[in-house]
């Protein structure tokens, strides 16, 4: 099986898709799968998400250029839409018969679709319909996005594979060593409007909870930075909120390992990449119904609010009420739960059987 598979970028300050595009290449390979990973800013090259090692092929240049690299592909699974890339290879596919699946990322949710209404709805009637209804799969990672894809009538069968979880290994000390300093809520991910900041910032204000920080990690996307950080200041909170910049690699574990809870106040999530990796380091997680976890609340690891400031509240006053064994505990639960159900190699093997059938 030969697979050229793209994103729109490999970068870590992409954000989820790019760990998790980058990730799935190397849990196919290590089942046999021969991948080609390509993006257009040339982030195949660099990513530090693949191994040094890694039998992937990094592929480079134009879409064109890349696939003539690599040789014809069986399939060809690209993450994404709306993007130039997007349309250009939804062309190349067609045009060279090469069967094509495409993961929507989110990008027909609700809160993403009403986010800059006007030139998608352009795009949509121009191009974008049609590339999606000539794809043979489309790919969600979550059942909400897939039923919301399904109503759009376009057609082709949708497949819903979750994004697999790296649980990294822990010292059982790690946060029992904490037990009695401040507590830390951490969020971690990109600064932009869809992760609901501003909320989470007037929640905070309104709970104020006793001994406890807001840690927000994290690239600016959008300048949306300076927006959260007057907020910050307007509620007084500059004494109780820190911004710590992106984040990634041992930096990035040691924030996870540090928190005591982890927050994504989010709108709207395909995935939620992030509440994976904070479960895996034994977090207890705080989100909204943005992000498709309802196991969070089912497996005990977690809360899902209604995306307001009123529901982030009653998720702050509920969660810091709690003490640092009983967080802990959650912390085991949620790590436990991605050891068993989101597993790479589990996930690349779902995704080996929708190619194959493809490829037929």
């Amino acid at each position: 099986m030969k697979l050229f598979l793209a994103g729109a970028s490999l970068c870590p300050a992409y954000g989820g898709p790019a760990h998790s595009v980058s990730r799935l290449a190397s849990a196919l390979t290590e089942g046999g799968v021969q991948v080609g990973l390509w993006a257009p800013d040339q982030s195949a090259a660099t990513t530090p998400f693949l191994a040094l090692e890694s039998p992937v092929q990094r592929l480079t240049g134009s879409a064109t250029e890349a696939l003539e690299r690599f040789g014809r592909p069986d399939v060809l699974h690209d993450n994404g839409i709306w993007l130039r890339h997007n349309h250009q290879l939804a062309q190349l596919a067609i045009d060279r018969g090469i069967p094509r699946i495409v993961s929507t990322r989110g990008m027909l949710q609700p809160w993403a679709i009403n986010h800059k209404r006007l030139k998608k709805r352009l795009a949509w009637w121009s191009y974008q319909r049609r590339d999606l209804k000539q794809a043979r799969y489309h790919h969600t990672t979550a059942d909400e996005e897939g039923a919301n894809l399904g109503r759009l009538g376009l057609g082709v069968p949708v497949c819903v594979i979750p994004n697999g979880v790296d649980v990294p290994p822990i010292d059982g000390n790690t946060r029992g060593a904490q037990a009695g300093k401040q507590k830390t809520a951490l969020f971690l991910g990109r600064i932009y409007p869809v992760k609901g900041l501003p909320m989470l910032v007037e929640a905070w204000a309104r709970v104020r909870p006793s001994g406890w920080r807001l840690q927000i990690a994290g690239p600016d996307d959008a300048v949306h930075r300076a927006e959260i950080e007057a907020a910050v200041s307007a509620a007084g909170l500059n004494g109780f909120v820190s911004f710590l910049g992106p984040l990634d690699g041992e930096a990035k574990q040691s924030g996870l390992l540090n928190a005591d809870l982890f927050v994504l106040p989010t709108h709207s999530e395909s995935f939620g990449m992030v509440v994976g990796e904070a479960l895996g380091h034994g977090l207890p997680v705080l989100t909204t119904t943005g992000a498709p976890w309802p196991m969070l609340e089912q497996r005990g690891c977690g809360w899902r609010v209604d995306p307001s400031v009123d529901g982030l509240a009653d998720g702050l006053r509920h969660a810091t009420a709690l003490d640092s064994a009983t967080l802990q505990a959650m912390g085991a639960k949620g790590r436990q739960l991605v050891e068993t159900e989101f597993r790479w190699d589990q996930i690349a093997k779902k995704f080996a059987m929708i190619y194959c059938d493809l490829a037929r």
